[in-house]
């Protein structure tokens, strides 16, 4: 079955950086395009970045970009997210999919906590 596995998430000051990383197994990762979610607390989640199967073409949220830099290793099943210049409402669970779309997928995994606190 689809399965994501999230870590990385940590409580940082604003400013700070985190790497988060997800490990996919159960589909055919280096054919699928990748996203990362974000869902804040009282919020829909929502799409932050995403990568295209080659590792070719990237795209963010506005409010991310130049702060956020995604890519993967399709030889290990992982796409990562490098997190930087953090800010408060950066905070929320991240989870990673290979669906665009929050609604259209069935499977997700536990999510990472990214706090942004002083």
């Amino acid at each position: 079955q689809v399965q994501f596995v999230e870590s990385g998430g940590d409580l940082v000051e604003p400013g700070g950086s985190l790497n988060l990383s997800c490990t996919a197994s159960g589909f055919s990762f280096k054919h699928s395009s990748m996203f990362w979610f974000r869902q804040a607390l009282g919020k829909e989640r929502e799409v932050v970045a995403a990568i295209s199967e080659t590792n070719r073409t990237a795209q963010y949220l506005s409010s991310v970009k130049g702060r956020f830099t995604i890519f993967r290793d399709n030889d290990k099943n992982t796409v990562y997210l490098q997190l930087s210049s953090l800010k408060p409402e950066d905070t929320g669970v991240y989870y990673c999919n290979k669906e665009s779309r929050a609604f259209k997928a069935t499977d997700w995994g536990q999510g990472t906590q990214v706090t942004v606190a002083s």
